[in-house]
């Protein structure tokens, strides 16, 4: 468990930007120390725990590119066509161990190493060959169609860095070094509630003043997506004693308590103070539109952030708060969130000093704006694609200026 002072993140103004959040979270957040072996299968998805540098080099031997043909390309003619004699046949998985006669050629497939003494491999669909020749075309430079050993990877080279998260690609170059178990972080250990009187669980009886709990299971998809493991703790009620003795049992066996709704200043919302009352409060108000009334504090050393209630304001804090601070725990190297560029096909006024995020649809490069702009329809993030994200200092947007889109394929 990362265990973190009270007084970590020394912040005490009323609103943070979102810039100002992510840098606190970078700087003063230490990763989980610990460390586990794990194999290729069960690494997936976690952070490298140290640096893997490549044991041997990759590919590990001179080969063929292709189907074809291995020859010296010294051995050719400039300008001509040139029929050189067979001298072998060479499969994937077998060599060839004497060296290639000068003047000959040899039948080579895709992935079999190259004969000693050749160095350029023509394609079989280049050529022309019956059982004892082969016709090579002119044109062809000096190491055409082979890989060298090495070319991917050099042996003893950085292949990967500590700190990346290991996806198919990384799982799969692992395995091309011949390594069965990699060293990884642990799963950051993030325990979810909800809060509100209001709530009813999904399958249970919904009171006549009650509506489903979403955000919960909203934010449990968005932490899968994370090395983590999760801990569904259920709906706090609206009862200011219940809330602060649920986060304080929490935080004794979690990394990281995350709350939605009750982080305002209604009589009835209760995680504030309940932070306040086990811990300390770092900030309650981001800079950010849907999403000003979030609060992050630490409790029992244990980092707490409290989400807005409102569904899409959820979403959004959460990826400027909750992604960060839990990709920090996981020891995993900073993974910005990502951003294309597209022409706005609306018009939309702001005030200054906050960033906003417009739900989008994203037609032919062009971004049209959802109909209606309530944090609270969830409907507006399943039939958009995009989030137009208008920074500070941005006014007005008008058609056909440049927006930037952070692509919901990307986030979700």
């Amino acid at each position: 468990m990362a265990q973190l002072s009270d007084d970590c993140f020394a912040f005490g103004g009323p609103l943070l930007s979102v810039e100002a959040a992510e840098a606190l979270i970078a700087e003063r957040v230490p990763p989980l120390a610990a460390e586990e072996s794990l194999t290729l299968a069960e690494a997936t998805g976690r952070v490298l725990a140290r640096d893997l540098r490549a044991p041997l080099p990759l590919p590990p031997f001179f080969n063929s590119a292709v189907d074809g043909y291995a020859f010296r390309h010294a051995d050719l003619t400039p300008g001509e066509h040139c029929l050189l004699p067979l001298a072998g046949r060479i499969a994937a998985g077998h060599a060839m161990a004497e060296a290639l006669p000068p003047g000959h050629a040899a039948r080579i497939f895709t992935g079999a190493p190259m004969p000693p003494g050749a160095d350029t491999v023509v394609m079989q669909e280049d050529a022309a060959a019956d059982a004892a020749r082969v016709r090579v075309p002119p044109g062809l430079k000096p190491g055409a169609n082979a890989r060298p050993s090495g070319e991917d990877v050099a042996e003893g080279a950085l292949a990967l860095a500590a700190g990346r998260r290991l996806r198919a690609p990384e799982i799969g170059l692992a395995a091309a070094l011949g390594l069965a178990k990699l060293s990884v972080r642990p799963r950051v250990r993030v325990g979810v509630f909800s809060t509100g009187d209001e709530l009813a669980a999904p399958g249970t009886p919904l009171g006549p003043a009650q509506a489903f709990d979403s955000n919960r299971f909203t934010l449990l998809a968005l932490l899968s997506r994370l090395p983590v493991a999760a801990s569904d703790l259920g709906i706090l009620p609206d009862d200011p004693a219940a809330t602060a003795a649920a986060l304080r049992a929490a935080a004794g066996t979690h990394d990281l308590l995350l709350t939605s709704g009750g982080v305002s200043t209604g009589e009835e919302d209760h995680v504030r103070a309940a932070i306040e009352s086990g811990g300390r409060l770092v900030f309650w108000r981001l800079a950010v539109k849907p999403g000003r009334p979030a609060a992050m504090g630490v409790i029992g050393g244990t980092p707490v952030i409290g989400l807005p209630g409102n569904p899409v304001a959820a979403v959004v804090t959460f990826l400027h708060l909750a992604r960060p601070l839990v990709l920090r725990l996981a020891g995993a190297a900073p993974e910005p969130l990502l951003r294309i560029r597209a022409k706005a096909g609306f018009a939309y006024r702001k005030k200054a000093g906050r960033r906003e995020y417009v739900r989008v649809r994203l037609r032919d490069g062009i971004a049209t704006k959802f109909e209606r702009e309530g944090a609270g329809l969830l409907t507006s993030l399943t039939q958009s694609d995009a989030f137009a994200e208008l920074p500070e200092p941005v006014l007005a947007v008008s058609p056909g200026d440049a927006v930037t889109l952070l692509p919901f394929a990307a986030l979700f």
